[in-house]
């Protein structure tokens, strides 16, 4: 299934999703310039493994620690953090909390709107947490809808929205993965909808669960595919920041690097974003 979700990293996607012109203040051209000055960039996480969280009080995840790569390249050495709920990830950030977001957040039309994203970062698949040996067997968004049973998502995600827009019935949303896994062990809800990666990092974490996570899949609304494609989130008009980080982002896309620093977080070359998903393309939801 990953094969075909094929996402090139160019330069031409530097500016891809900028619906608004250059500004002074938070979200201005001077952005770029300030984080050197400064030497420290704060970036916006929502605590979620593997994705972006803190371990021993130090940000890190697949993209807190890809993002440290390409900021040291562009000379802002330092890395902060500042945990939310997924949801308020973007209100956030426009708010001036922090400069970016690094959360490992899908690419999808509604949020560029709000926000400018980077090149893709990664691509993955869709997956759910169910009870061991799955005895509804559920394997995607179909098999919960037609066999009626309770889905827990987390709040903001593309797995929300999915199962919004193919109305299933019975869904609970939660703020964090540890409140989903309890959900589901305790019968609340019977299976859990998330990126796969992250399911399976979850129950690394929890090896006692009881709970399995099953194949990954790309969601399907209306004949299109909800693919599940990453980067990291800008403010509007920060467009000076974006093309120095797109640039540096796909140096270690093809240098190799990237891969180095993503295996311990549980992706593999899958997972590289190869060439026919772009973030324009995800924006404009074609």
């Amino acid at each position: 299934m990953k094969g075909a979700l094929a996402v090139g990293v160019t330069a031409t996607l530097a500016a891809a999703c900028t619906e608004a012109p250059q500004t002074g203040g938070q979200g201005g051209g001077n952005t770029l310039q300030r984080l050197r000055d400064a030497g420290t960039v704060r970036v916006g996480i929502a605590g979620e493994i593997p994705y972006g969280f803190t371990r021993d009080g130090e940000v890190t995840g697949e993209s807190p620690e890809v993002a440290k790569a390409v900021f040291k390249a562009i000379g802002v050495p330092n890395v902060e953090a500042t945990q939310v709920e997924f949801g308020q990830l973007i209100p956030g950030l426009n708010a001036g909390q922090y400069d970016m977001v690094a959360a490992g957040m899908a690419i999808i039309p509604q949020r560029c709107k709000q926000a400018q994203f980077s090149a893709v970062d990664y691509v993955t698949n869709t997956a759910f947490l169910v009870p061991q040996g799955n005895p509804e067997g559920v394997n995607n968004f179909e098999d919960v809808k037609a066999k009626g049973v309770t889905l827990a998502v987390l709040s903001g995600t593309i797995e929300q929205q999915v199962a919004q827009a193919l109305d299933i019935a019975d869904v609970q949303t939660y703020g964090a993965q540890a409140d989903m896994l309890q959900a589901i062990q305790a019968g609340r809800a019977y299976a859990g909808a998330l990126t796969d990666i992250s399911l399976r990092a979850l129950l690394d974490q929890n090896p006692d669960a009881q709970l399995e996570v099953t194949e990954g899949f790309v969601p399907i609304v209306d004949g299109v595919e909800q693919i599940q494609a990453g980067g990291f989130v800008f403010r509007k008009g920060d467009t000076d920041l974006v093309n120095a980080f797109n640039q540096e982002l796909q140096k270690i896309h093809e240098n190799g690097q990237w891969l180095e620093i993503v295996r311990p977080f549980g992706f593999t070359e899958d997972n590289l974003p190869p060439a026919d998903v772009t973030t324009e393309q995800l924006c404009s939801g074609e």
